[in-house]
């Protein structure tokens, strides 16, 4: 029995010590008491109270597992640590983390195609920024876009990580290009009518050739592609195949894996001509007859879904001017697939009506808003007119600043209420343009000319141009603000000097130099006024008396020149820059008189006028320029005549045609003229050459007469004997001065090249007078930045 008690009791006191024990294990694995506070570890830049915050217990407070692990991934997603343990070291609990390093310097080892100022803007970790592994591998994913983007497919990129002293690092991207993924190849499957070499050519992305070594696009890219199927199908619906699809495109990259293959495949369907075409107004007062001239398609033409789309503008902006602002044009087209034929009916009804409720801009990095807003004329309020946004692309388009101007309509705070988005890209506005020419009577002649449209962004106009020769040598300036003090009075000044060394060929140099200002506004949408007033000093010096011709003599010495002018102008081109329809016409007038030593009046009138022919394609220009200058007093200065020829007659050099004196040593000069009619008919076409190189042709024929030098004897004038008529040299002549009838004709190209356009021409006189001076060959180079 005592043994029994005995084993009892023994029984009885371990239970009595284990039991505390137990509870106590127990409680450690539901909760930690933190009875005596927080204690970290191995924080080093990190603030104490900063990784408290992060903590989802505090002191003296139980800490759970879920507390614990919901703490130690707060901290994980700081990026500050890449290590955090929680434990219960005594009463205490002790937090224990690895700081991740601060990063000294970034660097990119290996990149050519792409500087490093780029690949920089590319990345997100940069200098004093806390490392994290993760925030790298996204980065190199990065760059590794970039390139692709770019056509490097091939390209590796290894971001390495160089410890250093104080818990810093410096990170290493090692690039290795592996030089351009190219596309060779471009195949199309399932194009029955229309060849491989059109849809190329319909294309952004293109073939890699040998030939053509700056050709662009030529590199594989997902989002170009895609923007290719859209270009392929549209095309399709341009050439009558209103049902096509273009069902698959797909890149796979060739066997040597340095080039890509793009295969394309199209379900064609019919070709559909145009069966009928009808405007229907229903009730509304429209002039059914001015509607259906702005229709595009006509019966028996192919279906061109392009021509669709342009009626359907034409027919809204033509209603929108017969006052039917909220016009809406539907146009229904109805397939017959037996008869290959469609019928289009142009469906005009009175939209909801709708007002302008905010303007946004974007896309203008550059250019401030306000020089956008000043040409809309639409404001916040109005009733949405399209017309009026027609005028204001034309108008955006004219500035020459932007490469493309849509305008998009998002929904308002209400259903009468539109959100218009004016939505540009801008272009380079600066130019930097080199020209070079040869002469019989200058040799080569250069010139360099600087121009920025677009200055500060505020749409201020500056010009700094010079021309070089072996006889001449010219300087000009000019400063123009479109919208002067914010008004719709434009105003600007112009400053010139110019020297022609003409000791060799004249046996006299002239030297000018003086200043214009300059003012103008608007009538209305198409025409303008402009006023002038100009000072100028001229000085001819250097005259060899022995062999120089009289109107030489006569000139030499100072003068001062003090003139105001005006301007009209009139113009309706489609675009100022690449012109293919409408008209430009110039009348200007000059005065001098008032004050100084010249003293005359100048009229001179110029048209210019753009044809289009065979879908755009072909683009005949009419260009017709006249002037007259008339002598108030004595007869006109040396340097206030008509000198042509060079551009403004093609075929002749710059003062080649015209009314010529015989100097003392028996050769002749050109000594300007008082009238000239010049005419131009110019033609520029494709020259069926791929469309990637931008090479095109023009072909064209200058014609007109310069003539009368005047009436003061020393120009030849007064004294029928001193006419040579028809045959220069004859005894006691000494001017050649005839209204004959100028011809010539040439062809040029012209190629957008890399580094600017550049126009090739060369020229042949057909009919000319015996003095005219001849040059056939002039080019012309520019770049833009």
């Amino acid at each position: 029995m005592r043994k029994k008690f005995g084993l009892v009791g023994l029984l009885m006191m371990s239970l009595a010590v284990a039991l505390p024990v137990a509870g106590s294990v127990m409680v450690s694995q539901q909760a930690i008491a933190a009875t005596n506070g927080i204690v970290i570890e191995g924080a080093q830049r990190v603030e104490r109270e900063t990784i408290l915050s992060y903590l989802q217990f505090g002191p003296n407070e139980p800490a759970t597992p879920e507390k614990i692990d919901a703490s130690i991934k707060a901290l994980f997603q700081t990026g500050l640590f890449s290590d955090v343990k929680i434990e219960r070291r005594g009463s205490n609990i002790v937090i224990h983390v690895v700081e991740n390093p601060m990063i000294n310097i970034v660097n990119f080892e290996g990149n050519s195609e792409i500087d490093d100022d780029t690949l920089q803007k590319e990345v997100e970790v940069h200098q004093s920024m806390v490392y994290t592994k993760a925030r790298v591998q996204s980065d190199t994913r990065r760059v590794l876009a970039l390139y692709q983007s770019k056509g490097f497919y091939n390209v590796r990129v290894d971001p390495k990580l160089i410890p250093l002293s104080d818990n810093r690092v410096n990170i290493a991207f090692e690039i290795s290009e592996n030089g351009k993924t190219e596309v060779t190849d471009i195949n199309f499957i399932g194009n029955k009518s229309i060849s491989a070499s059109r849809l190329r050519a319909a294309m952004v992305t293109k073939e890699k050739t040998w030939w053509n070594p700056f050709l662009r696009n030529d590199t594989y890219d997902a989002d170009r592609l895609e923007y290719d199927k859209e270009l392929i199908r549209r095309f399709y619906l341009k050439n009558g195949f209103a049902d096509v699809q273009v069902t698959a495109a797909q890149a796979r990259l060739k066997d040597s894996g340095n080039a890509f293959a793009i295969d394309i495949t199209i379900d064609e369907g019919p070709r559909y001509s145009i069966g009928d075409v009808a405007v229907n107004v229903g009730t509304a007062n429209l002039n059914g007859n001015g509607l259906r001239s702005k229709v595009k398609t006509g019966v028996g033409d192919t279906y061109d879904a392009s021509k669709v789309d342009k009626s359907v503008e034409s027919l809204t902006l033509e209603a929108s001017d017969q006052g039917f602002t909220f016009a809406k044009v539907e146009p229904k087209v109805d397939r017959n697939p037996d008869g290959k034929t469609v019928n289009i009916t142009y469906n005009i009804t009175e939209g909801q009506r709708a007002y302008v409720e905010r303007i946004d801009i974007i896309g203008n990095s550059r250019t401030r808003d306000e020089v956008i807003r000043r040409e809309l004329r639409l404001y916040e309020g109005d009733a949405f007119n399209r017309t009026l946004i027609e005028r204001a692309r034309r108008r955006l388009t004219a500035l020459d600043f932007f490469e493309k101007v849509d305008f998009k309509e998002q929904p308002g705070s209400a259903p009468d209420k539109i959100v218009l988005v004016v939505d540009v890209a801008e272009k380079s506005t600066g130019s930097l343009t080199f020209s070079a020419g040869y002469s019989s009577t200058e040799t080569i002649v250069g010139s360099v000319e600087y121009a920025e449209r677009n200055l500060f962004g505020m749409g201020y106009q500056q010009n700094l141009g010079t021309s070089l020769s072996f006889v001449k040598q010219s300087l000009n300036y000019s400063f123009t603000d479109p919208y002067f003090l914010g008004s719709n009075i434009s105003a600007g000044i112009d400053l010139f000097a110019n020297n022609t060394d003409n000791q060799t060929s004249s046996s006299y140099t002239s030297t000018q130099f003086g200043g214009a200002l300059r003012t103008g506004f608007r009538l209305d949408e198409y025409q303008s006024v402009n006023f002038r007033y100009g000072l100028a000093h001229r000085y001819i010096s250097g005259v060899n008396t022995a062999i120089a011709a009289p109107a030489v003599i006569a000139e030499q010495g100072n003068s001062w020149k003090n003139y105001v002018g005006a301007a009209y102008v009139y113009d309706d081109l489609d675009n100022p820059n690449l012109p293919t329809s409408g008209l430009r016409a110039q009348l200007s007038t000059e005065f001098a008189g008032l004050l100084g030593d010249a003293q005359y009046a100048k009229v001179e009138g110029k048209a210019y006028y753009f044809i289009p022919l065979l879908e755009d394609q072909v683009v005949v220009k009419l260009e017709g320029t006249a002037g007259h200058i008339q002598p108030l007093g004595n007869d006109v200065n040396l340097q206030d005549r008509f000198f042509k020829g060079g551009d403004s007659f093609r075929g002749f050099a710059p003062g080649g045609i015209g009314p010529k004196q015989m100097g003392n040593d028996g050769n002749w000069y050109s000594i300007g003229a008082q009238d000239y009619a010049i005419g131009t008919v110019e033609a520029s076409f494709p020259i069926g050459l791929p469309e990637a190189l931008g090479i095109s042709g023009a072909a064209f024929t200058d014609f007109g007469t310069v003539f009368n030098s005047g009436n003061n004897p020393a120009f030849g004038g007064g004294t029928s004997a001193s006419n040579c008529g028809f045959q220069p040299g004859g005894s006691g002549c000494s001017i050649f001065d005839q209204a004959d009838f100028r011809v010539s004709v040439g062809a040029g190209l012209v190629w957008q090249s890399p580094f600017g356009p550049l126009r090739l021409d060369y020229s042949i006189p057909l009919m000319k007078s015996p003095t005219d001076t001849v040059m056939n060959l002039r080019f012309s180079l520019g770049t833009r930045f």
